[in-house]
Parts: C-alpha cells; sequence; structure tokens
C-alpha cells in the first residue's frame, strides 16, 4: 500500500525546502569574490545581525507560513481530485502565473513601501529585515513575524486565491516566487543568471535599496519594476567593478546627492 502526499502538503513543503537547497547553494558560490556585490569582509562587518539569528528567524517565518497554508487549503475546499479537474492547459497556467506575480508584487509594493513611510512601523517591525546591510542568500526572509505574516503569508494566499490556481500549480508558482526571492537577495551577479536576463528587478537593484541611499526607493519585489516606475520610486543605477574583485550597484549621482 502505497502512501500519497497530497498536492496541499507539497506545496508547504516543497517552497521551503527549495528556499534553503537555493540558499545552500548561492552560499556555496559567495566563495567567488569576482561576482560579489559586497566583499565577504563586508558582509561580516557590516550586518548587524548575527547568521544564527537569522536562521531562527527564518525559520519561524516558514513555520507561521507552512500552518497558514494548511489553513488556507482547508478553507477554499481545494483537494487532489478538484487539482486533478482543474484546467492545466498552457493559456490557463501562464494566464495564473501572471495574475499571481502582479497581485504579489502589487501587495508587497504598498506594503513594503508604507513600512518605510511609517516610521514606528519601520523602527519597531521592518528595520528588522534591514539590519543585513549587506544581503545574502538564505536572509532573505528574515523579517520581523509581523511583517512576514502581512507580506509574504497574506500577499501569498491573496495570489493563491485571486489567481484561481491549483494547489498543484501552487508548488510551481511559490518555488519559482522562492528561487527570485533568495535570487534577489544573494549578494551575487553571475553570468548567465536567467533572472538578471529576464527580470530587471534582480540581486542588484534589490541591493540599492539595502543602502542608506537607496531606503526610499527600489520598492518593488519580486518580480517587476513597474510600481516604482509608475509611482516615481526607481532608482537607476550601474554596475561597476571594484578594484578589489567583484562588483558595485551605483545609483546615478543625481540620485545618491539626493
Amino acid at each position: 500500500m502505497g502512501f500519497a502526499i497530497s498536492d496541499e502538503l507539497l506545496g508547504t513543503i516543497v517552497p521551503i525546502v527549495v528556499y534553503w537547497i537555493y540558499s545552500g547553494i548561492y552560499v556555496c558560490l559567495g566563495s567567488f569574490e569576482n561576482y560579489r556585490l559586497h566583499s565577504k569582509t563586508d558582509e561580516d562587518e557590516k550586518n548587524l545581525v548575527s547568521k544564527q539569528t537569522v536562521v531562527k528567524g527564518v525559520l519561524l517565518q516558514q513555520s507561521v507560513q507552512a500552518v497558514v497554508a494548511i489553513l488556507l487549503f482547508t478553507l477554499s475546499g481545494s483537494d487532489a481530485g478538484a487539482s486533478a479537474q482543474q484546467s492545466s492547459s498552457f493559456i490557463t497556467l501562464v494566464r495564473q502565473f501572471v495574475t499571481a506575480m502582479v497581485v504579489l508584487d502589487t501587495w508587497q509594493y504598498f506594503l513594503h513601501r508604507y513600512m518605510h513611510e511609517n516610521k514606528f512601523l519601520y523602527r519597531h517591525v521592518h528595520s528588522l529585515h534591514h539590519r543585513l546591510v549587506v544581503p545574502y542568500a538564505f536572509g532573505a526572509l528574515y523579517n520581523h513575524p509581523v511583517e512576514g505574516l502581512l507580506g509574504d503569508t497574506v500577499g501569498g494566499a491573496l495570489s493563491f486565491l485571486l489567481s484561481g490556481m491549483s494547489p498543484r500549480t501552487s508548488i510551481f508558482f511559490f518555488s519559482f516566487a522562492t528561487i527570485k526571492t533568495v535570487d534577489d537577495h544573494c549578494g551575487l551577479m553571475l553570468p548567465g543568471n536567467p533572472f538578471h536576463i529576464f527580470f530587471r528587478n534582480n540581486s542588484a537593484y534589490h541591493d540599492i535599496h539595502h543602502q542608506l541611499y537607496g531606503t526610499k526607493y527600489n520598492f518593488s519585489q519580486p518580480f517587476f519594476v513597474m510600481w516604482d516606475r509608475i509611482l516615481g520610486t526607481f532608482m537607476p543605477y550601474s554596475l561597476e567593478k571594484r578594484t578589489e574583485g567583484g562588483f558595485e550597484a551605483r545609483p546615478t549621482k543625481e540620485f545618491k546627492d539626493d
């Protein structure tokens, strides 16, 4: 007698496993100094939180997300049978993916921006994430529990519900979104990286936001930059080689002096 794992359970577990696998890959690749946006020394000296604390914080957030995801699947009445019967044509899947991406981006942008503009929320909630002045892969989901619940968990639930995707489709979407989020925080500009080819919102773009001069810009995450462009919070930058090796994302002069 075989043991079957439901799509709902897989949709909860797989993105968590993907997070740590891809984070581990980027940690290994971080030894290549010529592709880093910051030196290893800067990563160790500028960040205001230990990696042990970051791991604990991420595991806490993922635990909350898992509980909420299971409740969401249960309350929405989704099951494996419904997943199998749902239309899975290519056009349907593309529509669901794009819808989910836009919904998640929209939710993340306005919540993220508000947490910067509201001094209380920034000081007591969002500033936790910005203790990582030099982002790295497994710190992508290091947030205050309140921000993790409102941003990633609620945002993910909205993208799932409004896109109409099945639990089976959500396995692929949330795994994809997880990989993209990890990549945005990896601190590396690797040649041939498909995320950097197809998305303007990448590790250099988000690195600008983590610097003191960029905290009022580049709020968009994790896919597009449309809301930054539309609402005037887009900070253009150039990618320059550092003399000691690696790259530096430098904003245009007029923005940096602002």
